[in-house]
C-alpha cells in the first residue's frame, strides 16, 4: 500500500481558513471550528493510504471527496495527493471554480 504526501493548495487553504472563521465569528466559539477542522483533516489524512476513495469527477484526475456539507477536491499520483480546493456544497454551483 502506498502512502503519499498531502500538498495543500493555496487555494484550498484559504478556503478552509475562511471556512473556519466564518463559523468562529457566527458561534462566538472556536469550538466548532476545531471539529470541523480535526474532521476535515482527518478524512484527508485516510486519502493518504486510499487515495481512490473520492469520486471521480467530470474533469480528468481530479476526484472529490465528500465530509458533510464540504466537497474537498483533490488529485492525486504515486507520491502525492494535492487538495486543490474546499468548498461548501451549500453554496451556488456557478462559484465554483477548480
Amino acid at each position: 500500500m502506498v502512502r503519499r504526501k498531502i500538498i495543500w493548495s493555496p487555494k484550498a487553504r484559504l478556503n478552509l481558513i475562511n471556512i473556519l472563521d466564518f463559523y468562529y465569528k457566527r458561534n462566538g466559539s472556536i469550538d466548532y471550528s476545531r471539529k470541523l477542522n480535526l474532521r476535515i483533516k482527518r478524512s484527508i489524512k485516510l486519502l493518504e493510504k486510499f487515495a481512490e476513495t473520492g469520486f471521480q469527477t467530470d474533469i480528468e484526475n481530479i476526484r472529490v471527496l465528500i465530509v458533510g456539507d464540504y466537497c474537498i477536491f483533490y488529485r492525486y499520483d504515486q507520491e502525492i495527493i494535492e487538495i486543490i480546493t474546499i468548498w461548501d456544497s451549500r453554496q451556488n454551483p456557478d462559484k465554483l471554480k477548480l
